[in-house]
């Protein structure tokens, strides 16, 4: 029982209890006619492997296996990332951290595909193909259908000659209709909104078919044993699905987005505003303050002992998910944000436990209005061999019209002089934003003008350097 009490004391890393079982370990050492000196040496070797340690033949094992992933990472890196991929099929937070590490490599990741695609992910032409099977209902049985056809008879020219070919009875509507808004039926030439739009059309088309080809009277009399089957259906004109559309299908039946991201045009702000990320905020230390941004995904509404309201909300960015937790104050002002799709910024807490990594907001704003929010100092950039006292006019005219409390600097460049910064009085202090950038790019041309965000700040007024 006091061994047992001492591998929880060292497991949970309780200091006051180690000591304890350090005094009767020594103790009893010593009374077996072990040597102090000995006995304290072998307990601090206990105390220090408790800390972090496993067994040699593990870390051989490790080394091993580090070398070889490391090897095949370097030298086959996308048979590597699909490999990786299709180890992680099951689970769409690591298919969405694996994916980002696709695109920290510049490795392209196709959509599923009927006529290429196979159950895992696999190489295809210097690229990754998305594996069949990590469509949602998409079963194994559907996809060995799909297979064996496409090997008995060639590529699918259409989705009428797929329902042609394919037992319907594995693969049936549901089916279909996850392969189409995923992309899988793109290599076709048809558009997915065509597809779609005629989805019950070809699958009636091809029970038609097969139950001609399979119906014995068709022969009777020195008929044809093989009739020649209807021709196909034309596709119905359609338009294509918009951007956001065509994501959210995706979304729906991939569980992430594939061809695109509604959050790519937040791109520049979620790099220069934000200081982690639903992967790196894991690795935060309990109590840190850090931005993070991305859609909400899903809220929940509670109402406190006080009878005010709180929410909970699932941010979820390129790397996958956060949980977020907005009190009743914040709520109070910010809580009509947390509605499906829209894209935020949050500032707060990290709150970690043994089973998660939680967000405890501070401050929630729409991620467009961070260049507003957080922007500390505004910064011009003015060629003087190029700018004409027309320009200038034009320019002071913009500055007025967005007075803030942002330090605004003017940073001259000559080429037949030293370069120099003038710092604007406070009149012309500026109030950041995407209406103030565009003016300006009209008058002295793009990337003129540059923000520099603020430090974190905590709600106790301490600044906490950012990460990014």
């Amino acid at each position: 029982a006091e061994a047992d009490d001492l591998r929880k004391a060292m497991g949970k890393k309780i200091p006051e209890i180690m000591a304890a079982h350090r005094e009767r370990f020594c103790k009893g050492a010593v009374a077996a006619g072990v040597d102090p000196a000995k006995a304290a040496s072998i307990f601090d070797l206990m105390e220090k492997f408790g800390g972090y340690g496993f067994n040699k033949s593990h870390s051989a094992a490790y080394a091993l296996i580090a070398y070889q992933t490391g090897y095949l990472k370097s030298h086959f890196p996308l048979e590597f990332l699909a490999a990786l991929l299709t180890s992680e099929m099951g689970s769409i937070d690591n298919i969405v951290k694996f994916m980002a590490e696709c695109r920290t490599h510049n490795v392209c990741v196709l959509p599923p595909d009927v006529n290429t695609g196979f159950k895992g992910f696999t190489v295809d032409e210097g690229r990754i193909r998305f594996g069949l099977v990590a469509v949602k209902n998409v079963g194994e049985s559907a996809i060995d259908a799909i297979l064996e056809a496409r090997a008995a008879g060639g590529r699918f020219a259409s989705l009428f000659d797929f329902c042609e070919r394919v037992d319907l009875k594995r693969v049936n509507k549901r089916v279909v209709e996850s392969l189409i808004k995923c992309g899988a039926f793109d290599s076709t030439g048809a558009r997915r909104s065509q597809l779609m739009a005629a989805l019950e059309t070809a699958l009636d088309h091809g029970q038609r078919v097969q139950r001609e080809k399979c119906d014995p009277q068709m022969g009777l009399f020195g008929g044809l044993e093989c009739p020649v089957p209807a021709s196909a259906p034309a596709l119905p004109e359609v338009a294509e699905w918009d951007d956001r559309q065509k994501l959210a299908y995706e979304k729906e039946s991939l569980g992430l987005y594939l061809s695109g991201h509604p959050l790519t045009r937040y791109e520049e702000l979620i790099s220069k505003f934000t200081s982690a990320d639903a992967v790196s905020i894991k690795e935060a230390a309990d109590g840190a303050l850090v931005r993070i941004g991305g859609l909400v995904r899903g809220t929940k509404t509670i109402k406190t002992r006080k009878g005010d309201l709180m929410g909970f909300a699932t941010i979820e960015d390129r790397h996958g998910t956060v949980e977020v937790t907005v009190f009743s104050r914040l709520f109070a002002a910010a809580g009509d944000l947390l509605t499906e799709d829209t894209a935020v910024l949050v500032q707060g807490q990290v709150q970690r436990d043994e089973q998660s990594v939680k967000l405890i907001a501070e401050t929630l704003i729409p991620l467009e209005k961070a260049e507003e929010t957080w922007t500390a100092s505004v910064h011009l950039s003015l060629d003087l061999g190029h700018t004409s006292r027309e320009q200038l006019l034009n320019l002071r005219a913009v500055l007025q019209r967005y007075p803030g409390s942002c330090r605004t600097y003017l940073h001259l460049r000559s080429p037949e002089r030293t370069d120099a910064v003038i710092e604007l009085a406070a009149g012309l202090h500026l109030k950041a934003g995407a209406a103030l950038r565009r003016e300006v790019s009209e008058v002295l041309g793009a990337n003129a003008l540059e923000t520099r965000c603020t430090q974190l700040m905590g709600a106790e007024g301490s600044r906490v350097q950012a990460a990014r």
